[in-house]
């Protein structure tokens, strides 16, 4: 599977730095799902006869790039699937968006309560608690700027729909790309500015903390400048 970007891989776990045209799992689109590339890989790789078992713990957006991580036991899907749900302080989950507005501050807690629209697949956020609203909670910085654009890392505190998307677009700053949250244009390859740059975690059988991190899209050349200008 050579379009398949591994970026950490033993007995239980397996990730992936998911690209802008991937969904994670199946859906009506009918498009294979990266859980079905990355399940025909390791059938591939260790010659496995029949279904092979792999779990899917979280998701990330379809038109957001990054981070997937996958469960290759049923004991670690379990517990990773617990971790998750219980938004388990041990799991760090790091985002870098690009946006085009600078926030009024340039690091922060943003925290509003958020209602979901299934039918339009949209989140809205409020200020103030609302009936049927969950509380959203993030953290954010600004890591770097170019002439027109912004970087910002953002640490998800709980995990709601869209999250990221909807709590930046609430303070004045879709993220590039997002018709969706308010930015005025497209981006060429049809996804948003938003990137899940790493996940760490306590290794849910080895009991060993390990930190996964992908590297954003560089054939995009706004990602490619951050990138380098942030490695240098």
């Amino acid at each position: 599977m050579k379009d398949l970007e591994i970026l950490y891989e033993d007995n239980h776990l397996i990730a992936v730095n998911k690209k802008i045209s991937d969904i994670v799992q199946a859906d009506k689109s009918g498009d294979v799902s990266l859980e079905e590339k990355v399940k025909a890989y390791i059938k591939e790789k260790y010659g496995k006869p029949g279904e092979v078992f792999l779990g899917c713990p979280h998701r990330i957006d379809r038109p957001v790039s990054g981070v997937v991580l996958f469960a290759k036991t049923s004991k670690a899907l379990t517990r990773l699937n617990k971790m998750f749900q219980e938004h388990d302080e041990e799991i760090v989950k790091t985002y870098w968006a690009i946006v085009g507005n600078l926030p009024e501050e340039t690091e922060g807690t943003l925290t509003h309560y958020m209602v979901r629209d299934g039918a339009k697949n949209k989140s809205y956020a409020y200020n103030q608690p609302k009936n049927g609203a969950k509380k959203a909670v993030l953290k954010y910085r600004l890591i770097g700027n170019a002439q027109r654009y912004y970087l910002l890392e953002v640490t998800l505190l709980t995990g709601r729909h869209h999250q990221i998307r909807c709590q930046l677009a609430k303070i004045g700053c879709p993220i590039k790309g997002d018709l969706k949250y308010g930015f005025p244009r497209s981006n060429e390859n049809g996804g948003i500015s938003l990137h899940a740059r790493s996940l760490s975690l306590t290794h849910p059988v080895k009991q060993e903390r390990i930190t996964i991190t992908a590297t954003p899209p560089l054939e995009d050349t706004l990602w490619k400048f951050f990138h380098e200008h942030l490695n240098e």
